[in-house]
């Protein structure tokens, strides 16, 4: 499993990219375990609110900023098959967003918005709020996993 990082992450979110990429990484193999489909090649596209209104746009064709814009792809032609894709996501909203929690950082909004753009890449979806709950109790419990 390959997975980028690509973009500015700015120290007062308080991770490293190297941290980053860990994260992801475990997100993307607990997704994969989760389908029994192996994930290939991810990457973590950072973005701030402007960049984020305009993928979200081109690929949602919703408008306004979001948290985590997910992109999957098929697996080009000699590609072994898995999960190839694209997570954009909002640093400035995860900066904006964790204060207004309880207990919440930066660095772990971030984390979530990863986990579950990886949650998203594996087929699931939060369409109803039984399905919503369900991703976050996953999600939830990566981000517990990972300290």
């Amino acid at each position: 499993m390959k997975v980028e990082i690509d973009g500015v992450l700015p120290r007062k979110v308080g991770l490293t990219k190297a941290q980053l990429k860990a994260a992801a990484e475990t997100f993307a193999a607990k997704s994969g375990a989760r389908i029994g489909v192996p994930f290939r090649v991810v990457t973590v596209i950072l973005q701030d609110d402007e960049f984020s209104a305009e993928v979200h746009l081109a690929i949602n064709g919703a408008e306004g900023a979001t948290d985590v814009i997910t992109q999957r792809y098929d697996a080009m032609p000699g590609e072994p098959a898995g999960v190839y894709g694209e997570l954009y996501v909002n640093v400035d909203q995860a900066l904006r967003v964790a204060p207004k929690r309880r207990g919440w950082s930066p660095a772990k909004e971030l984390l979530l918005y990863v986990a579950h753009g990886m949650d998203h890449l594996s087929g699931a979806d939060d369409l109803n709020p039984k399905d919503y709950d369900r991703m976050r109790r996953r999600e939830l419990r990566w981000l517990k996993e990972l300290t």
